[in-house]
Formats: C-alpha cells, sequence, structure tokens
C-alpha cells in the first residue's frame, strides 16, 4: 500500500486524463466516494468499542485498509485487521499480507480453517472448495475477540445478496443476518444499535463497483498482489472456469493443462477461484478490460457462487462476510 501525496495523485490523475481512462468527472466521483468510505469508518470507530476490519489481501480489502490508514493519518490504523485463513490461498496473497500487516504495523488476527479441520469441527467439503467453510472460523474469531463490528470490502455490485445490505448490517446473537430485522438507515446518517452479543458488519465501499475500485488503485498507485495481472500460468479447464495448476488445485485424468497468460479478477480460496484469460498487465490495461466486462468479477470467477441460485444470500444468513 502506497501513501499517496497530493502531487503524486495530481500527477496520477492527469497521466491517466492523458490516457483517456480517467476524465475530470470520474477523479471527482471517486472523490466523493473516498470521502464517504472514509467518514463511515471514523463513525464506525467513534461508536463502537471492539472493531475490526477484514483484510485477505484481495484487492477490494487493499482499497478499505488504505482507506482506513489515510482516514486516521499520521496516527496509526487503531483496531487490528482479521483474516478466515482456509489454508487454500494463493502463496503470493499470503506473502503480501504479511508483508502489509508488517509495515503499517498492524495487529493481525487469524482464524484458520485448517485448525477447525484438524480438530474435527469442521469437514472438508467432497468438492475440495474451502470457502463456504469459512463462517464457523469467522464466527468463532469475532466471539473470542469480542468484537461489536466488523468492517468487510463487500459491494453491492457483486452479487444480488450484497445490494441488500445496509452501510451498517446487523447480525444477531448467532452472527446471522436476518434481512428483515435491519435497522433503517437515512440518506449519511448510520445506525449502529445493537444488543449485547450482537454485532455489526460495516461496508465503507459497498457504493463501489470493481471499475470504482481499479480507478482508485490507479490514481492512488496502490500496490496489490501480482497476480492481479497478467502473467504466464499453468492452468487447466472446469466447468467453463480457467483454474491454476497448484497443490490446492489438481486436474483430473481426464483435463489437459497448458500454459495462458491469465490474471485474477477475485483472490479468494485456490480451490475455487477461477483465472481469466487476459493481456493486462498494469492498472490502465485491467481499467479498460473491466469497462467492457459485462460479468461481475463473482459470476466470472467463483465456483462457490455457482452452487445455486442463492449461494450468497444463504451463506450470508448463515453469518458469512
Amino acid at each position: 500500500m502506497t501513501t499517496t501525496t497530493a502531487p503524486a495523485a495530481e500527477r496520477t490523475a492527469r497521466q491517466l486524463a492523458e490516457n483517456g481512462v480517467l476524465s475530470a468527472a470520474g477523479t471527482t466521483a471517486l472523490a466523493r466516494l473516498e470521502a464517504e468510505a472514509i467518514h463511515i469508518i471514523r463513525e464506525v470507530v467513534a461508536e463502537f468499542d471492539r472493531p475490526a476490519m477484514l483484510f485477505s489481501g484481495g484487492k477490494d480489502s487493499v482499497v478499505m485498509l488504505h482507506l482506513a490508514a489515510k482516514a486516521f493519518w499520521p496516527g496509526k490504523v487503531p483496531f487490528p485487521v482479521v483474516h478466515i485463513d482456509t489454508g487454500h490461498n494463493f502463496p503470493e496473497v499470503i506473502d503480501f499480507r504479511d508483508r502489509t500487516v508488517e509495515r503499517l504495523g498492524l495487529r493481525l488476527v487469524v482464524g484458520s480453517v485448517q485448525e477447525l479441520i484438524d480438530s474435527g469441527e469442521l469437514q472438508e467439503r467432497a468438492d475440495g472448495t474451502r470457502n463456504p467453510l469459512q463462517t464457523v472460523p469467522l464466527l468463532r474469531t469475532i466471539a473470542d475477540n469480542r468484537f461489536d463490528a466488523v468492517f468487510g470490502g463487500a459491494r453491492r455490485d457483486e452479487d444480488r445478496a450484497r445490494a441488500k445490505e445496509r452501510i451498517l448490517s446487523l447480525r444477531d446473537e448467532f452472527g446471522q443476518w436476518d434481512p428483515r430485522s435491519q435497522r433503517p438507515e437515512l440518506w449519511n446518517l448510520y445506525n449502529g444499535r445493537h444488543k449485547p452479543g450482537q454485532h455489526v458488519r460495516a461496508f465503507p465501499i459497498s457504493n463501489w463497483t470493481e471499475l470504482d475500485v481499479w480507478r482508485y488503485i490507479a490514481y492512488e498507485n496502490i500496490e496489490l498482489p501480482p497476480l492481479y495481472y497478467a502473467h504466464e500460468r499453468e492452468v487447466f479447464h472446469r466447468d467453463g472456469m480457467i483454474r491454476a495448476v497448484g497443490p490446492f488445485s489438481q486436474p483430473t485424468p481426464e483435463e489437459s493443462t497448458e500454459t495462458m497468460q491469465v490474471r485474477y479478477r477475485t483472490v479468494g480460496d485456490m480451490s475455487c477461484t477461477g483465472a481469466v484469460r487476459s493481456g493486462a498487465v498494469n492498472n490502465e490495461l485491467v481499467l479498460r478490460e473491466v469497462a467492457e466486462a459485462t460479468v461481475t468479477e463473482r459470476g466470472a470467477t467463483r465456483a462457490d457462487d455457482r452452487l445455486s441460485e442463492a449461494a450468497m444470500e444463504d451463506r450470508k444468513k448463515d453469518g458469512y462476510f
């Protein structure tokens, strides 16, 4: 993550404008989204006793942490970051996570899917995917640390279930989400009222789109894990997705492999995340690619979201992100 000074940001904006990827109106829209997100982060820190922020090393959580750093600059981010580690993450992302935490002097709290599998409290799924197993360690981590507000990088454009969310989403004493019991939110007045045992999920970039996120990354020159940019990788095809060959993602004898130039639009668990064929090796090329995309990144590259029409909503009701 890079803290960009105002002159540097102006130079970046000018370069993006000259290359036709960010207009003056686009810069103004980004400034409004940034101001809203920083306002939400500051409001939650002011109103709650034990906030924390989910940080996986994915682009949305990287942007959210960047906004938190700006919200409290020159002080440090005043809460820990939480990662629910499936044990099947991309190594590049775990390396990026650890470097970021060390650089910003943050406290990292890890909830481990692998530990619960080893203890017999969770069982591996028949399809080998682990994203759906994250709910139990997430809720346990929140309860063990008595977090009363947890920032998440979910956006409304990702999925219909996430489009229903308030900025502050109430979770009951079991960590579950009921769309009918959410607090009303009028304009930018956020309602954090909750009872003992309940907690709130807060979504500062809920109103952003994938394109907004990439414009902001380019504008602020924010570092990301390298697999977000096109690179050659050994892959195979399964269920209409391009899957990487790796320790947690292996082809069957009937599936052939090839080397292809790909990048990732989302970097979830390696066992269920697909790549896209791409030549976008830098932010400007990624921006052009995302602007032409007709499918959201979750719909295009996440096998766990294809389990059913209501896969995300069902997991959210159980307490997922």
